[in-house]
């Protein structure tokens, strides 16, 4: 039974730092891109932030320089590090596992998501 199950998140204030994990399981971890999306209220889920089986990464221009995702294959976990947090950073966050076959054809796992809120 595949799951991922984010992890950290919570009410900070302006400037500060979280640090979110998701637990995978059920899968080949090691296998599979893992990303971070986000969902504000009344808006479409972003992408954050993505990093590739070989520890490559990217980010969106909102938060880099801020945020840093990583990943320990040994731990089947996904963590994005949240640093000089800001209000607008508020959001639902979500978990992603994509694992491309070819053809088009694509495994794609979420996770049920996680609350961050920045707020004074």
């Amino acid at each position: 039974q595949v799951q991922l199950v984010e992890s950290g998140g919570g009410l900070v204030q302006p400037g500060g730092s979280l640090r979110l994990s998701c637990a995978a399981s059920g899968f080949t971890f090691s296998s599979y891109v893992m990303s971070w999306y986000r969902q504000a209220p009344g808006k479409e889920r972003e992408l954050v932030a993505g990093i590739t089986r070989s520890g490559s990464t990217n980010y969106a221009d909102s938060v880099k320089g801020r945020f840093t995702i990583s990943r320990e294959n040994a731990k089947n976990t996904v963590y994005l590090q949240m640093n000089s947090l800001k209000p607008e950073d508020t959001a639902v966050y979500y978990c992603k596992a994509d694992r491309y076959l070819g053809g088009g054809t694509i495994l794609r796992y979420w996770g049920q998501g996680t609350q961050v809120t920045v707020s004074s």
